[in-house]
């Protein structure tokens, strides 16, 4: 596919979410799908948190577009979707939807961890029975290939759904998810669009636009929040965008690629589980551990959080491309750099240490975009 149509599929989802969330949000606070302020959310005003729903709405208008343009237009000279992929497209369709759907479930009734974690499941499952597997991979040790057998499937199902809930988990405050989804995902197009893994970047660059758009009403102060139907597609589409164009490659460096430019979720999510651990607390439960809360108390407002974990996220979607890309000596560096890098930024935030410690004796109030995870 020629850059246009990229272009052009980044443009409808950009323009389909752009529509609908205002019309999205009027529903949410009428039907009263509303984060109130109170208990673990610290939101000082009621916000809607059916945004999900426009980025889905965008998403799937660009694949339709896609569609199309194969079918009347010739897109991509073979079909991309229609053609030797179709079932396992009908598949990954399938499984988002049941994942988004999961979401907005979530976001009207708020469903019990084990129900929700349930739908994450049976999503991850559909995907992987669409044939999108990671069952072999090189051996890093000798030449020749490991083969994973029957532990591919629950290996994939296992990072389709860590994929799902980092995102979730790092939804915290305006813009946030929304940011480094287009900074992670932006690294991952490029990488597919090199590869020619043209399934991959479609749904990589539908992820982007509806995304962009989505942030103009996102960002501080929003006025609506992507709710869980947002947050699980969203690291689920990364997931399944990996799968589809990075560890689909038999090379064992691909995968880590993805765990890499998603870096700032996965470094969160991590110290919040091993925090809690060694505090002998649940690791469901809600803390003010996370890396936006740590910015905050050390007295960043909102906006500088976000940017200040922005460009921690372009560091690592850099270093995330040039590991793929570039030779052993340039691959090396890079891993080390990033290394270094976050390893320093978990040192001085004190990821690991207990999260109602004070930073230089300020603990101040901090309003996030959703409830606490």
């Amino acid at each position: 596919m020629s850059w246009w149509h990229y272009l052009v599929l980044l443009g409808i989802a950009s323009a389909v979410t752009f529509i609908a969330t205002p019309f999205v949000r009027r529903f949410a606070i009428s039907h009263n799908v509303v984060d109130y302020p109170g208990g673990r959310r610290v939101n000082t005003q009621p916000t809607p948190r059916l945004g999900g729903v426009a980025i889905f709405l965008g998403v799937t208008a660009a694949l339709i577009a896609q569609i199309v343009g194969e079918y009347f237009f010739d897109w991509g000279g073979p079909f991309i979707i229609l053609g030797e992929f179709q079932l396992g497209f009908l598949g990954v369709a399938f499984g988002l939807f049941l994942i988004f759907l999961t979401g907005l479930l979530d976001d009207f009734v708020e469903l019990s961890p084990g129900i929700k974690f349930l739908g994450q499941i049976v999503a991850a499952v559909v995907i992987v029975a669409s044939g999108l597997q990671i069952s072999v991979i090189s051996n890093p040790f000798a030449p020749g290939l490991v083969s994973l057998g029957i532990a591919a499937y629950p290996i994939t199902i296992l990072y389709l759904v860590a994929f799902a809930n980092v995102i979730n988990l790092i939804d915290g405050l305006d813009g946030l998810a929304a940011g480094i989804t287009v900074i992670a995902t932006t690294s991952l197009f490029l990488l597919a669009a090199a590869l020619n893994r043209q399934e991959a970047a479609v749904l990589a660059v539908a992820l982007i636009g509806a995304c962009l758009a989505f942030l103009r009403y996102n960002s501080h102060p929003a006025s609506i929040f992507m709710g869980d139907s947002g947050a699980l597609t969203l690291g689920f589409g990364i997931g399944v965008i990996s799968l589809l164009g990075v560890t689909r490659s038999t090379a064992t460096i691909a995968l880590a690629v993805p765990l890499i430019v998603v870096g700032i979720p996965i470094i969160d999510t991590a110290s919040a589980i091993f925090r809690r651990l060694k505090e002998g607390r649940p690791i469901q439960q809600a803390d003010k551990g996370h890396i936006h809360h740590r910015l905050l108390r050390r007295g960043y407002g909102q906006r500088k959080t976000v940017f200040i974990i922005y460009g921690w996220s372009v560091v690592l979607a850099v270093g995330g491309y040039l590991v793929a890309t570039m030779d052993s000596l340039v691959r090396l560096i890079a891993f080390i750099v990033l290394s270094v890098v976050s390893a320093l930024i978990i040192w001085r935030l004190n990821l690991w240490g207990s999260a109602v410690e004070p930073h230089r004796g300020q603990d101040r109030q901090v309003t996030t975009s959703k409830h606490e995870d």
